[in-house]
């Protein structure tokens, strides 16, 4: 398949010569990243819940794990027992088939490719970029109609490989209730933005407490609300997300999509990015 040919714009673009995306298998219509500036604000949790929503939706949902050096998307998923079958198509040539979840999205990790879920990976920036490359290139997507990829914290050299070679239909950033997160945070943004790529909004995650007795909200890491630190980032604000001890513990169980399903509180957050 030529790059053209799997490019979501391709009735539209009118620089076919230039293009610079890379190849990818199957047909994919909307890819989306899900970035924060920093560690720890609950990104994999977000892109998780995220895919789950779209799942339940009754959309084809994929998930690529591009957080090489910390991938915990199959362990969020309850996955993380299962490896990804790796066929050889070539004399040179591999093709994943990536791992299905019980609802049926599809994902591919490093942790999918490796013996163990906790060896670590101590290579240097080409090397992951290339693992990147290959787990999205060689994938054997099929169909689907959003395909989240879970990038690592920062500005380095995933980032700027998915911005620079990905048909990104947008980013959806992650931040959490505090000045100096919400600092780091806007040099993502900014970084999307002089690369031209869409930021959909930012999903404010552990913005508060919810008492089970009276149902009041409490916030733990800032008195700001979420409107204001979306204002100084200057995106739509998507969500503002509660600490939540029961997903917590169906994600940590590998259970959150039966979780999801049958909870209503949030399917709105998937309607502010379709």
């Amino acid at each position: 398949m030529s790059k053209c040919e799997s490019c979501s714009q391709k009735s539209s673009c009118s620089s076919k010569e230039k293009c610079n995306y890379m190849e990818h298998k199957g047909n994919i219509k909307n890819i989306i990243g899900v970035i924060s500036g920093k560690g720890g604000v609950g990104k994999s949790t977000c892109t998780t819940l995220l895919a789950t929503l779209l799942r339940k939706s009754g959309y084809k949902v994929g998930v690529l794990d591009a957080d090489i050096t910390g991938p915990s998307i199959p362990r969020l998923f309850g996955i993380n027992e299962k490896r990804a079958i790796i066929k050889q198509v070539g004399e040179d040539k591999a093709e994943f088939e990536p791992v299905e979840t019980k609802t049926g999205i599809k994902v591919m990790s490093l942790n999918l490719l490796i013996p163990k879920e906790d060896d670590p990976v101590i290579w240097r920036g080409p090397m992951i970029t290339g693992v990147l490359n290959q787990m999205y290139g060689d994938t054997n997507w099929g169909e689907l109609d959003y395909l989240l990829i879970d990038m690592p914290p920062g500005t380095g050299d995933i980032a700027l490989t998915v911005m620079q070679s990905i048909n990104l239909s947008g980013m959806v950033v992650v931040s959490t209730p505090q000045d100096m997160v919400s600092m780091i945070v806007k040099k993502v943004i900014t970084m999307a933005q002089k690369m031209n790529i869409d930021v959909m909004g930012v999903i404010e995650n552990m913005s508060y407490i919810k008492c089970g007795s009276c149902g009041e909200k409490t916030r733990i890491f800032s008195k700001k609300p979420a409107e204001e630190h979306a204002k100084y980032l200057g995106v739509k604000l998507l969500a503002e997300l509660p600490v939540d001890l029961d997903l917590i513990e169906r994600m940590e169980n590998g259970d959150i999509e039966n979780y999801i399903v049958y909870n209503v509180e949030y399917d709105k957050i998937v309607n502010e990015i379709i």
